[in-house]
């Protein structure tokens, strides 16, 4: 017998349950040309953190407090520079971590975007967060927190010598930043003790820092789960009540850190370049310098904690004055970059520890 043909249902399609999450718009300035943004307000950029990376790490940092039991999510504004103020248990951050254009200009007028990497943006944030639980809870009205700290109301240094040795202190940002301040002491201990997956018991083990670290643990275990007790959420210094153009910002940041930096004397430049007629057919040594320059600033700002844009003052001076001197290279190049990174990180760390100025957060 023949087969009965099949019958074939066209069924009807589900609807998806998914959601889309519409695009973020770009805002009016994404495409503009670098001088024209720099003519912008900062007050005018109408910047927002939502659906940013900012957004994102924010997110993790409040994962990572709720998972230590503390009652606090900081809340966070958009200024010019990373901080927390005092009695304020918020955290501000700079602009250009909100639109990947201006972290991009960032980095090119000041040749480092601070915390625009994941990991070191991590590390910013929680150190900002030990700042907001000391002002949440007060505890640095606590005579245990002095006993072990110092005094809070201790005045701010305009410049400190670290002493990289020291093993008082936690490290974890750059410059041993723990020894700025009290203050910086309990910030950097509580990021070191909220950092997941950290060791620091047997990372410091042995060291007197070790002592900070379990008070700090013992405290928070104190003031787990607790409401804060101060409860502000001001906005200091945000970039909406901001009037200077980017271009204005630029040139008061870019200032701040071209350091009045002695003279490097012509002595040191002698022991790697020379004037001498035998080394005329070499390369000059600006032209050497101005070809290592992104090297060298990146190695030097690594080793010593300064700021790249002050390493590339200095570097800019040194061409300048190897032009004048007409110095030429006699070394091989490999061996020529060594000696200009290990001269300028020696000049680096005598400046600052002659109490040259040391911009940090």
């Amino acid at each position: 017998m023949p087969k009965k043909p099949v019958r074939t249902t066209h069924k009807k399609k589900k609807r998806s349950t998914v959601m889309r999450v519409p695009r973020k718009a770009e805002p009016f300035w994404a495409d503009y040309e670098e001088e024209d943004l720099l003519d912008l307000r900062l007050c005018d950029l109408d910047l927002k953190l939502e659906s940013t990376v900012m957004m994102s790490r924010i997110q993790r940092l409040y994962g990572e407090l709720a998972q230590r039991d503390l009652a606090i999510k900081p809340h966070v504004w958009i200024s010019t520079e990373w901080f927390s103020p005092d009695g304020v248990p918020g955290i501000a951050v700079p602009y250009y971590m909100a639109h990947e254009r201006l972290t991009r200009l960032e980095e090119k007028m000041m040749l480092k975007a601070e915390g625009s990497a994941e990991r070191e943006c991590m590390r910013i944030l929680r150190h900002e967060a030990g700042h907001v639980v000391c002002s949440a809870y007060r505890l640095h009205f606590k005579p245990s927190w002095r006993q072990m700290f110092g005094k809070f109301t201790q005045r701010y240094p305009r410049t400190y010598c670290p002493k990289p040795k020291s093993r008082r202190f936690v490290q974890h940002l750059d410059w041993f930043y723990a020894q700025a301040h009290p203050a910086e002491d309990f910030a950097e201990t509580f990021a070191v003790w909220l950092s997941p997956g950290a060791r620091w018991k047997q990372q410091y083990a042995q060291w007197p820092a070790l002592k900070k670290l379990e008070f700090v643990d013992g405290l928070m275990g104190e003031i787990a789960s607790q409401p804060p007790v101060v409860r502000s959420r001001l906005h200091i210094e945000p970039v909406r009540d901001m009037r200077v153009t980017l271009r204005e910002h630029y040139r008061k940041k870019q200032a701040a850190y071209e350091t009045d930096w002695p003279e490097f004397y012509d002595r040191d430049l002698a022991r790697i370049f020379s004037d001498h007629e035998r080394f005329a057919d070499k390369e000059t040594a600006a032209a050497f310098l101005r070809s290592s320059r992104s090297d060298i600033r990146a190695t030097v700002a690594s080793w010593t904690g300064a700021h790249p844009y002050t390493i590339d003052h200095v570097v800019r001076d040194m061409i300048d004055r190897c032009k004048e001197l007409r110095l030429r290279t006699m070394l091989p190049k490999r061996l020529t970059k060594l000696q200009a990174m290990l001269m300028i990180t020696v000049q680096t760390m005598k400046f600052f520890q002659g109490g040259g100025q040391m911009i940090a957060m």
